[in-house]
């Protein structure tokens, strides 16, 4: 079976149905039965010799179309509180080639919904975008099937009914995107991949900068995943990461997008955030990082959103590019994670003492196990330091 195959006509043929005039909710619902119906027939129906990759029909996108059409209008017929769409059942279409327009942008917007939770929104995008079913969101999720099938449930139900008149927020669709990259790698299902695959589909419909922006930025830390962890699974910083193992053609098509998109003259948030991660990627060496120009573009990032997290990083690279004590100058008591930030600086500033005490406390905050781990190795390691 062509799992690739199937997955890349999911929305197509979802936006045909709801183009119809289906529910989104039992629109998805048809093409979810369709996939099963596919799922079984065609791998019965292909010969061994076949180079179709488990799709024995001429136009796969039509019979999925036709089968999840006829599903649709089964669960109409069959349910009396839908006798409103008696009309649409009426006016069921010929069977035949599958129209050639995408509505999958249209299906970005609607499942980035304003109504919908960051994770409900998440959800929905990976199901009725992606492709995926609810075991594979479920398991990269790391929660029960029955709980994601819930939350994917609820959030068809806020969408349902939603039309279209008027374009949808981009921004909306980026932050959405973004969530789903950085969800991690947990499950069998590579979120970090699958949002990049996502973002190129964007890119593909939407001339837009910052889809450009955020697919280098996508692009620039993907490059570096292999780098990231030790074989015991550890952290491992960017600063003491084995750069031969950086994914370098990934970097180059990064760097191109953001040259691209950059020379464009319409910055925001996720072209500046690419440029920085150019700048690391582009180092030969940590040594040789050029942080110079990268605490000039945390000044740019910090000029288009005031986040605190952007105001943290800037000062950790102040205190690369000015020394610690500047950096120290730059911390923000109020900002988040600045315990951990700080002990670097204080490290930086040789007093090891004060930093080992941060590291500790850092770790005692931190919410994720694996910086926990991590903060907590390098108290252990400038306590033993200090006694030798």
């Amino acid at each position: 079976m062509n799992e690739s195959l199937l997955r890349s006509l999911t929305p197509s043929v979802l936006g045909i149905l709801v183009g119809r005039g289906a529910d989104f909710a039992a629109a998805e619902d048809a093409v979810q039965d369709a996939l099963v119906e596919a799922v079984r027939v065609w791998p019965a129906a292909s010969s061994p010799s076949s180079s179709s990759g488990g799709c024995p029909v001429r136009d796969p996108k039509g019979w999925l179309v036709t089968v999840a059409w006829r599903r649709f209008l089964d669960a109409t017929r069959a349910d009396v509180a839908r006798r409103r769409r008696e009309n649409v059942v009426d006016e069921e279409p010929a069977p035949g080639p599958a129209p050639a327009a995408d509505d999958t942008l249209q299906l970005y917007f609607l499942c980035a919904h304003p109504s919908l939770t960051p994770s409900s929104a998440v959800a929905l995008t990976l199901r009725a975008v992606g492709g995926l079913t609810t075991r594979q969101i479920a398991r990269a999720y790391l929660v029960p099937e029955a709980t994601m099938a819930q939350r994917i449930s609820r959030a068809k139900r806020t969408v349902s009914g939603v039309r279209f008149d008027q374009p949808g927020d981009v921004a909306t669709v980026l932050r959405v995107l973004y969530l789903v990259f950085n969800e991690g790698y947990p499950g069998d299902v590579d979120l970090a991949a699958e949002a990049i695959r996502l973002t190129r589909q964007l890119a593909a419909q939407v001339d837009h900068p910052e889809v450009a922006g955020l697919l280098a930025l996508m692009l620039l830390h993907h490059a570096r995943r292999a780098a990231r962890t030790a074989s015991d699974g550890s952290l491992v910083p960017l600063a003491e990461q084995d750069r031969g193992r950086w994914d370098t053609g990934t970097i180059v098509e990064g760097i191109g997008i953001l040259r691209t998109t950059l020379a464009r003259d319409r910055l925001g948030e996720y072209q500046a955030q690419a440029a920085i991660a150019a700048l690391h990627a582009d180092a030969p060496s940590a040594a040789e990082t050029d942080w110079v120009q990268i605490v000039e573009w945390y000044d740019e990032f910090a000029r288009l959103t005031d986040s605190p997290v952007v105001r943290l990083n800037r000062a950790v690279a102040v205190g690369e590019a000015d020394g610690p004590r500047a950096g120290l100058a730059a911390l923000d008591d109020s900002l988040p994670r600045r315990t951990a930030a700080a002990a670097y600086l204080h490290e930086r500033d040789g007093d090891l003492a004060t930093a080992a005490r941060l590291y500790a406390e850092a770790a005692r905050k931190a919410a994720d196990l694996a910086e926990r781990d991590h903060l907590t190795r390098q108290a252990a390691r400038l306590n033993t330091r200090r006694r030798r």
